[in-house]
């Protein structure tokens, strides 16, 4: 064992595949080295919280005015295998889905150890080793029925998300204390894949989770160029693009790509887990948004957001990333695919004219039609990046419009946002952590949203909910009976339904509790394994 680390998860198959004593001393190399970094980023987080709470609104940096105004500079050039993103999958680590994955036509899959993840210790122990034999495409998986997959010879390339900053990996100390997440998922899948991948013409490319400023994006540089010059691998072979997921990292995108510029694979609009960062932000404020399916990427805000991810890539000559499309088609019933399949449509079809050059599917059987908006508009070139965009002004106040006029909080909307919790929280607790849900992919960030949205709603005694009144007047009993609901349901999995009574508890204190809990995973995992 390398000195000073301890694993304390139980034995896993690949355990001593992936946690060898080299891998091992690589981590706690990285750990040792930004451990106190990494704190006071979280600190400044905290205290950042405190000033909004305060009643101070975040703006445009005044002291970075000369990077912004500064047109001389770009993000380092994409690599080959990168032009090219139209339609990206995601999807969890496990055997399956990386192989469904690779194989299913998209440019790029992004393995996520974050959102689509319930990080039992066996998944991010065998996800790294899937992902290992992946890349040395050696990666198979029979299913109880003998139907057997494997790897095509044409794969998406490959893109791993590890955990944000504010996750630890607790079942591996570093020195006595509870290594960073972030640095767990990152070290292990460079050291194992980074010169296997640039053997074939690829290389080591990830996106980062989460980042409220540039600071956080001047630590992973750092962290880059730590881990390159650790295993002798040339400067700048890492990309990453960075999910601005963020409202406070929606005033920073510049700077994040100026920190970034040398390892920048772009930046990502990532929607659901935006929308979810404007409440917990501004929880002080009281605000009130309607019901989740209200919040589209049509409303002012949300297209404010979207429209200034492009402008600021491709004035750094770098690809800017749509937002996820989260249906997932009921081969049984193609009434609601026609009704589904044309949102889709209609929302990749408004990416593209926004100027995105690529976007995002929770599904292979999307891939075909999130492409085509793509196909025609940017047709035998690679990407928009050079394309002419309209003469748009994005200012602050048009990301802090928060106003949607018209909308409602309705009865089914509250128990909707009931409903996706439980059954999410009870599948992650089981080790599930993308989990379809009415036609939907659920992940961490969706149902951050739908317990967020609670909170908002039980604290605030504006917010009305329709041909109801005050929420707190009927919570407790509308979770109850959402509770029997999926006890009942025959289709939800017994071995999700035996964590429900414990995921009832939990939504009940996320919602309960006076002050706005951070993050439902890091409550969560104190309760698993």
């Amino acid at each position: 064992m390398a000195e000073g680390i301890e694993i304390k998860g139980k034995t896993t198959p690949s355990q001593s595949e992936i946690l060898s004593d080299e891998a091992l001393t690589f981590l706690g190399t990285l750990e040792r080295a930004f451990r106190d970094s990494r704190k006071q980023i979280l600190t400044q987080r905290h205290q950042n919280q405190r000033m909004i709470d305060s009643g101070v609104y975040p703006s445009i940096l005044p002291d970075s005015d000369n990077i912004r105004k500064d047109l001389s500079w770009s993000c380092a050039p994409i690599p080959q295998d990168l032009k090219k993103r139209w339609v990206e999958i995601t999807g969890p680590t496990d055997k399956k889905m990386v192989i469904n994955a690779l194989n299913s036509g998209a440019n790029v899959f992004m393995a996520d150890f974050e959102d689509a993840n319930s990080p039992t210790w066996e998944n991010m122990v065998e996800g790294q080793a899937n992902l290992k034999a992946a890349v040395r495409r050696t990666l198979s998986f029979e299913n109880e029925n003998g139907k057997k997959y494997e790897l095509n010879k044409e794969l998406a390339v490959l893109f791993c998300r590890p955990r944000g900053w504010h996750l630890n990996e607790k079942h591996v100390l570093v020195d006595g204390k509870p290594m960073s997440g972030s640095l767990f998922d990152f070290g292990l899948y460079f050291f194992h894949n980074a010169k296997e991948l640039i053997k074939r013409k690829s290389g080591p490319y990830f996106y980062l989770p989460k980042l409220e400023n540039h600071l956080e994006a001047r630590l992973w540089n750092e962290v880059f160029i730590l881990a390159q010059d650790t295993l002798g691998i040339p400067q700048g072979t890492i990309r990453a693009t960075v999910l601005i997921e963020t409202i406070l990292a929606a005033f920073e995108m510049e700077e994040i790509l100026w920190e970034l510029k040398e390892h920048s694979a772009g930046l990502n609009a990532g929607r659901w887990d935006y929308i979810f960062s404007i409440i917990k932000k501004f929880h002080s404020f009281k605000l009130v948004l309607p019901d989740r399916g209200e919040i589209t990427m049509g409303v002012p805000f949300m297209k404010a957001y979207a429209n200034l991810v492009v402008r600021t890539c491709h004035k750094r000559n770098i690809h800017a990333m749509g937002g996820m499309s989260a249906f997932i088609p009921n081969r049984k019933d193609p009434k609601i695919n026609k009704i589904a399949f044309a949102k889709v449509f209609e929302d990749k079809e408004r990416e593209v004219k926004q100027g995105f050059d690529g976007t995002w599917v929770a599904h292979p059987d999307l891939i075909k039609l999130a492409r085509e908006p793509f196909e025609k508009r940017i047709q035998l070139r690679d990407n928009q990046i050079k394309f002419p965009l309209p003469n748009i002004t994005i200012r602050a106040k048009d990301i802090l419009n928060f106003k949607i006029p018209g909308a409602k909080i309705t009865e089914a909307g509250v128990r909707e946002n009931i409903n996706v919790p439980l059954r999410y929280i009870a599948a992650w607790l089981a080790g599930v952590g993308a989990v379809a849900i009415n036609n939907l992919m659920e992940d961490a960030a969706t149902a951050e949203i739908s317990r967020s949205q609670l909170w908002q709603w039980y604290h605030t005694p504006r917010a009305h909910i329709e041909n109801v009144g005050n929420l707190k007047d009927v919570f407790e009993k509308w979770v109850e009976e959402e509770f029997q609901a999926i006890q009942k349901d025959g289709s939800f999995p017994e071995f999700f339904k035996k964590h429900l009574k414990e995921a009832k508890t939990l939504l009940v204190r996320l919602v309960q509790e006076e002050n706005f809990p951070e993050f439902l995973t890091t409550i969560a995992y104190e309760n698993l394994e």
